[in-house]
């Protein structure tokens, strides 16, 4: 299975070394040096990645496929993914691919249905579920203080009911696994 790991952005110098916005847990096994990674576009391009470093915050990577600036520059915006064991989680018990996420019935901390979570956001401040309910979607920061408990044997995430964070009609009592939604 594959998945996101990266964005390429601009590049940097001549000599084809580009900036990556990474999108993974594990950069260090994700970018190391003869990794193999593939571009999510049209083309069947593979890159091999060469070197990395850090530069002003940024992860630089060069790739042996990328000799000059112009070849790097025209990547740019390109997603780049990895091919992963599709049982294979992260080593830490509190950190979770996205597809291990998606899917997954939301309840209140109570057992009421919130939804079903379909996608995760990754933005600079925090992470985001987004759980699409019968009628509209709840947007939710994947924090422990909210979501106190991520169960993939039950197919659930814990949700704190916090006033303002979900709409307490659209919950549903179904205390079923999985339930609608």
């Amino acid at each position: 299975m594959e998945v996101v790991v990266g964005r390429l952005g601009r590049a940097h110098g001549i000599h084809g070394e580009v900036s990556v916005e990474v999108r993974t847990d594990e950069p260090d096994l994700r970018f190391a040096a003869g990794a193999v990674l593939r571009l999510a576009s049209p083309r069947p391009l593979q890159l091999t990645v060469a070197s990395t470093r850090m530069h002003q915050d940024r992860l630089l990577v060069r790739f042996a496929e990328l000799g000059d600036r112009t070849a790097a520059e025209s990547l740019r915006g390109v997603e780049l993914l990895a091919e992963v064991d599709a049982h294979a989680g992260p080593a830490d018990p509190d950190e979770f691919y996205d597809r291990q996420l998606v899917g997954l019935a939301a309840r209140t901390t109570d057992g009421l249905l919130v939804g079903t979570v379909v996608e995760v956001q990754h933005l600079p401040g925090q992470d985001l579920l987004v759980v699409r309910a019968a009628d509209r979607e709840h947007l939710i920061p994947f924090v422990t203080a909210l979501v106190p408990s991520v169960d993939l044997a039950a197919g659930t995430v814990g949700v704190e009911a916090v006033p303002g964070l979900l709409d307490d009609a659209a919950l549903a009592d179904d205390t079923g696994p999985g339930g609608g939604a």
